[in-house]
């Protein structure tokens, strides 16, 4: 299967989004100014207007800042998103390895229910 089609069947669950860029061409005064602006909001807990402004600039230390609040709050496929936004390697490595291990429980507790279906959640053999 070809690695562009791979993907293509999720793309109506929101799951995968392609064209997350920061506008190019903004003034470097601009630039500042928007991102002060977005650390102003995220200090008042606007997070989500904050992620707007550094999603534009692409003010990384800004986006792993989101990122951070999104996994305190249990948003970890957001925080992931974040994190590979601002090319953030080690928190999105970490995350990734965690969620593929939880991926990993939940198919061999699948498999192992497959293979005894007697044992459901009511506890009798």
């Amino acid at each position: 299967m070809k690695e562009t089609g791979l993907f293509t069947r999720f793309e109506h669950m929101g799951l995968i989004k392609t064209s997350d860029s920061p506008q190019s061409g903004i003034p470097l005064d601009q630039k500042a100014a928007l991102n002060r602006r977005g650390n102003e909001l995220f200090n008042r807990g606007d997070i989500e207007s904050a992620r707007r402004v550094f999603m534009t600039t692409g003010y990384s230390d800004g986006l792993i800042r989101v990122g951070d609040s999104y996994f305190k709050s249990g948003r970890a496929v957001d925080a992931l998103k974040m994190y590979l936004l601002a090319k953030e390697k080690k928190r999105s490595s970490e995350l990734i390895e965690k969620m593929a291990h939880i991926i990993q429980n939940l198919l061999k507790e699948e498999v192992q229910n497959e293979r005894f279906p007697d044992h459901g959640s009511n506890g009798q053999a």
